[in-house]
């Protein structure tokens, strides 16, 4: 039999006698020679695990065998585990960027079908506004009383404060019982102090619950105010309304205007001038520039690029769509004006369509009309909208289109701003009798004021002066008649000698505003203060001419030569 060692490894004979011949000659003991070659042997089975260890009988060259084996399966498991879930990562992101690419031609899609489809969406699916619809219900709101004020906190029990009594024998004889009542005693102080602060935190709870009710109550009664204030100006609006004043009127389309629904990237700003007597309205609006229309028609996901790219929407098709756009928004403007006018007092609607835009050749802001038209009530109610190719449709009517828009080509408008809505009077000549170098300050108001439409109208303006009962501070009006750089001015003329008051300058910005104006230009023969110009230069519409500017301007445009008045003191620096 082999003799067993130690670690419970036997030896056959065979071995026995290879470690005598081996290790004869050392001094060596029989376990050492076994402890030797046992781990010869472990490092020969780990060395041939493939070969020897796999056949052998060696319970512990086996094991390690089996765990190397298991480690190298978990490791080429986890290899193609890893590799799985990046072939599924990859796949998952390009599916993403796909669908992605789907989405983006889904939007670009229904953006340009929302184009299609403007004046179609406001005829059939937007009701047209009307003064019931503006009115405004109030609809009072639950009060919902500030978090941790809505209940009461519940009141002390003496049963938390009450000391327990004593027991026993003792208790029964009454020992203990001063040191009780001691407690008890003070039991009773605590259990007062509880009550007391309660007492104190309800009282604050339910004020502070009352201030809030109250200013609940507060809005609630400012917004009901505001509401019957609102509705009772929208009847009197109503009323005028009805009566063709002018005011009235532009407010109601103003409004009609302002909450009309257009898709992202459409102008809202927009003029307007009613002329009572006729029943005409001109409406001048802002149109949409071409970048409106999807610049790609669809996109796709390039795998081998990783790249979404467009696929561009032909240039023709690009310019019909936006050509589209332009007669539809003027079609859509024209219907919901005449629409919500339930009262019949706009007989004919005059639209000039203009884009805000900077010219490429000069780099300057410019505004061309690259639609005018003009419709009057009976004509456009023949009109099958739902029905209508636009651009067919405007060139039946009294209509001209920029042949070109895409170019910015500008047409002259059929209609301008009507003058009538101010009080004008005659023209005077008063260059005919100035002296060759004349002093402004000599002449009268009325003179002054015609001499500075004489200048604008020299300048390139067709200028008129008004009366002076009524005018707002208004004493002549011009307009720029170009197609391109048009619009009406609003002139006041001061004649003084001491520096013109802010509060003139504030005065005309209203006027501006009030009128509708496209500048305001305020002239005289003294100076401004640096609040004014500073204002001017704010408001953006302001323009100030002192008498240093004017005798500039009444030399290079009527070679004259005026002494305006006095000379401004020296400003101090700042």
């Amino acid at each position: 039999m082999p003799e067993p060692d130690r670690t419970g490894f036997s030896l056959s004979r065979s071995w026995q006698s290879t470690a005598r011949d081996a290790f004869g000659k050392y001094l060596l003991t029989p376990s050492t020679q076994y402890e030797i070659l046992r781990k010869v042997l472990i490092r020969r089975s780990c060395a041939e695990l493939g070969e020897t260890v796999a056949g052998g009988n060696d319970p512990y060259a086996r094991e390690l065998a089996r765990q190397a084996r298991e480690r190298e399966r978990a490791r080429k498991a986890a290899e193609a585990e890893a590799k799985r879930k990046a072939r599924e990562e990859k796949l998952a992101y390009e599916a993403a960027r796909a669908q992605e690419a789907v989405d983006r031609t889904s939007v670009a899609e229904h953006d340009a079908e929302q184009l299609s489809k403007l004046l179609h969406t406001a005829v059939l699916d937007e009701p047209p506004l009307t003064f019931d619809r503006l009115r405004q219900k109030f609809v009072p709101s639950l009060f919902v009383p500030p978090k941790g004020r809505t209940k009461a906190a519940p009141l002390p029990r003496w049963e938390e404060y009450e000391p327990e009594a004593p027991r026993g024998l003792l208790g029964a004889l009454g020992f203990g019982r001063r040191g009780y009542d001691a407690e008890v005693e003070a039991a009773r102080k605590r259990f007062d102090r509880a009550l007391q602060d309660h007492a104190r935190d309800e009282k604050k709870r339910v004020e502070k619950l009352e201030k809030a009710r109250a200013r609940y109550e507060q809005r609630s009664q400012e917004e009901a105010a505001r509401i019957e204030t609102w509705n009772t100006d929208l009847e009197q609006r109503r009323t005028a309304y009805r009566d063709r004043d002018v005011e009235a009127v532009e407010w109601f389309v103003d409004q009609v205007l302002s909450t009309s629904v257009y898709p992202h990237g459409f102008p809202k700003a927009h003029q307007l001038s009613y002329q009572a007597d006729t029943g005409d309205l001109l409406v001048e609006i802002d149109l949409p520039l071409e970048n409106v229309v999807p610049a790609a028609r669809a996109y796709r996901y390039v795998k081998t690029r990783d790249e979404i790219t467009p696929v561009p929407r032909p240039e023709k098709e690009r310019k019909e769509l936006y050509s589209s756009v332009l007669a539809q928004t003027a079609l859509r403007t024209v219907h919901e004006i005449l629409a919500s006018d339930t009262e019949g007092v706009i007989q004919s609607v005059a639209l000039n369509g203009h884009v805000a835009t900077i010219d490429r050749a000069t780099g300057r802001d410019v505004h061309p009309c690259l639609i005018t038209l003009q419709a009057d009530r009976d004509e456009f109610s023949q009109l099958v909208l739902t029905q209508v190719d636009p651009r067919a449709c405007l060139k039946r009517l009294r209509s001209l289109i920029s042949p070109n828009p895409y170019e910015l080509e500008p047409v002259r408008p059929l209609v301008t701003f009507d003058l009538s809505k101010f009080r004008l009077m005659d023209s005077l000549d008063v260059v005919a009798g100035l002296d060759s170098r004349p002093v402004l300050m000599d002449l009268t108001p009325t003179e002054f004021e015609h001499l500075i439409r004489q200048l604008f109208e020299a300048i390139g303006l067709d200028s008129v002066n008004t009366q002076p009962s009524s005018d707002e501070g208004v004493d002549a009006v011009a307009m720029n008649t170009d197609p391109i750089m048009k619009g009406l001015c609003i002139i006041q003329a001061k004649r003084t000698k001491n520096v013109v008051p802010f509060e003139t300058v504030s005065a005309l910005a209203g006027v501006v505003e009030h009128k509708r104006a496209a500048k305001g230009i305020l002239v005289t023969t003294s100076w401004f203060g640096r609040a004014s110009e500073a204002f001017a230069n704010e408001h953006g519409r302001l323009e100030l001419l002192d008498g240093a500017n004017l005798v500039h301007l009444f030399k290079e445009h009527m070679n004259l030569d005026v002494i305006p008045g006095p000379v401004p003191p020296k400003r101090r620096p700042r």
